[in-house]
């Protein structure tokens, strides 16, 4: 046996060795520049709303003599009604927004996913009930139902908001990962792992949702937008009160003190719109990224 041979005695060698799953995903995003991009602008945003409300106090100064300044070096997207720094602003108020659209996901996709499954797996009885709650939660109106609770309930914290959120946005996807469910729990390899006595926990978490985890990962980074247009709707409608400092609100203060009548003002009006849009143009650029580290076929294709 030659030397070149032998350090591979008991071991794979390195040319037949499945790539790490960082690897694997890290070659899928880096594939187009278009992920990269994508990639780019959500940790950008997710840093921002980290570590972005530090550099500021929790309550901006005002300046009467620097009402809707000019973009300067000091104000580089001038300033608001108040004098207040527009830059700022954005900051600070984009921890609630991506904060709460985050938790609205989670919410989500945990609701929607866990009586997808559940319902689709066991049929009979609990299915029906199952489905009876999710048409249910289909038939309410979301928005207005929102509009109502904030008569109510407070939203001055981004869990509030993302719960209240999740909790009427999940229907939808619960009856998606039903349909899926009831194509995956008659397949072979399911029959196989019920005649080997694995218990249905177990086919559950690591037979059936590795086979759907591509459907719910794309819905998450999808009702992260859904989160994010819901709540800067309702702060800009102005039915909750405002508590606190976001992007919903800036639009509302905006529209209210001349924003469409005041060229001076423009900035303060489309900034956080254009926060929005690249928020989403980045989910939307990442989304291809997932489908592919998720889904085998598209990573040997």
């Amino acid at each position: 046996m030659s030397q070149a041979t032998a350090p591979y005695i008991g071991t794979v060698p390195p040319e037949f060795r499945r790539p790490s799953r960082w690897a694997t995903s890290w070659r899928a995003v880096t594939r187009k520049p278009g992920r990269v991009i994508g990639v780019v602008i959500l940790l950008f945003f997710a840093l921002m709303a980290l570590f972005g409300p530090l550099l500021y106090p929790e309550h901006l100064p005002i300046n009467a003599a620097l009402l809707y300044a000019p973009p300067s070096w000091a104000h580089p997207l001038g300033t608001d009604f108040e004098g207040s720094d527009v830059l700022a602003e954005l900051i600070t108020g984009s921890r609630y927004v991506l904060s709460a659209a985050a938790l609205a996901a989670v919410f989500t996709i945990g609701f929607g996913t866990v009586a997808g499954v559940v319902s689709g797996y066991f049929l009979g009885r609990t299915d029906t009930v199952i489905m009876r709650v999710t048409d249910f939660i289909l038939t309410i109106p979301s928005f207005p139902l929102l509009i109502v609770l904030s008569t109510i309930w407070s939203f001055g914290s981004p869990i509030a908001m993302g719960l209240v959120l999740g909790l009427t946005g999940w229907g939808g996807l619960a009856r998606a990962v039903r349909s899926q469910t009831l194509s995956l729990r008659e397949r072979g390899f399911i029959e196989a792992a019920r005649g080997l006595g694995l218990s249905n926990i177990h086919i559950m978490t690591r037979e059936i949702l590795p086979n759907i985890a591509p459907y719910i990962a794309m819905n998450l980074l999808l009702s992260v937008t859904g989160g994010i247009y819901a709540e800067v709707g309702l702060f800009f409608l102005g039915v909750i009160p405002f508590q606190a400092n976001n992007w919903g609100v800036m639009l509302n203060l905006a529209f209210n003190n001349g924003a469409l009548y005041t060229p001076q003002s423009l900035l303060y009006m489309i900034s956080p719109m254009v926060c929005i849009l690249l928020v989403t143009f980045g989910i939307v650029l990442t989304l291809d990224a997932v489908d592919e580290i998720l889904n085998p076929r598209l990573r040997e294709a």
